[in-house]
């Protein structure tokens, strides 16, 4: 891996990811790593079952072939958002957050002392397995693991310049899906009330010098949210490479599929 997601966010590059949720599997992250032309992935613990000990296989496999990569959470607990850091990922991604104390304790929870209560655990990957002297360890994981927050409900999307100008809150990202339903119009992404939260966050996130970023389904949606300043997106996820596959598949065998 030449450049971390965070370094080519701070440096204003666009940085390409794939998301996996269903069909998790370190064979595929291998796959996505060899055929595909992503910078990093993330993986969702917030929808999916992906429990901890194959969220370190995936992420093994994600440094075999030179794959950043970053955790969906939701907002629940201390260990949560603490555990994938040390399993390799180099941030973590706050869902469903509402309100600026959820923001607040995240930030907290994902920060050794003094920005934040993590507890220090050396024998990870994330510490060379305890090869890396622990004061520079803190230094390095407070300055490199980063903490992006989904900016998805109305509630966030009102907070929303409050939420970037917060210590330790590196990263907002857009969930299309949840926005639209929240803003009462589900699926429609560039619905005026969409679009407007959308212009919402890129402004909040350009007075904080913070970066953004979107899952976006169309290229339409993703040429709006670039021309807004956006630099992260993720268009490609497991379960929709398996249908979009399985369905051009389809098309170009289309005279025995009768």
């Amino acid at each position: 891996m030449s450049e971390s997601i965070i370094q080519r966010l701070r440096a204003g590059q666009l940085v390409r990811v794939m998301h996996f949720t269903g069909l998790s599997s370190p064979k595929l992250i291998e796959v996505a790593g060899i055929v595909g032309n992503f910078h990093g992935v993330w993986i969702d613990q917030e929808h999916s079952a992906v429990p901890h000990a194959q969220l370190e296989l995936m992420l093994m496999a994600c440094r075999a072939v030179g794959l950043d990569a970053f955790a969906r959470v939701p907002p629940t607990d201390y260990a949560t958002i603490m555990r994938p850091m040390e399993a390799g990922c180099s941030g973590v991604m706050i869902a469903q957050v509402r309100t600026l104390a959820e923001v607040q304790q995240a930030v907290g929870w994902a920060k050794y002392p003094p920005q934040g209560v993590r507890g220090m655990f050396g024998n990870t990957v994330e510490a060379d397995y305890g090869d890396v002297e622990m004061s520079r360890h803190v230094v390095s994981a407070n300055r490199e693991r980063w903490v992006a927050i989904q900016i998805e409900t109305i509630e966030a999307v009102e907070i929303v310049d409050r939420i970037a100008a917060v210590e330790g809150v590196d990263h907002l990202f857009v969930g299309p899906a949840d926005l639209s339903v929240t803003l009462g119009v589900p699926g429609d992404f560039l619905h005026p009330k969409c679009v407007a939260a959308l212009e919402r966050v890129a402004a909040a996130a350009k007075r904080a010098g913070k970066s953004w970023g979107v899952l976006s389904k169309d290229a339409e949606h993703a040429r709006r949210c670039r021309e807004l300043g956006c630099q992260l997106f993720s268009v490609f996820g497991d379960i929709e490479c398996v249908r979009v596959g399985l369905q051009a598949l389809e098309a170009r065998f289309a005279d025995i599929m009768d």
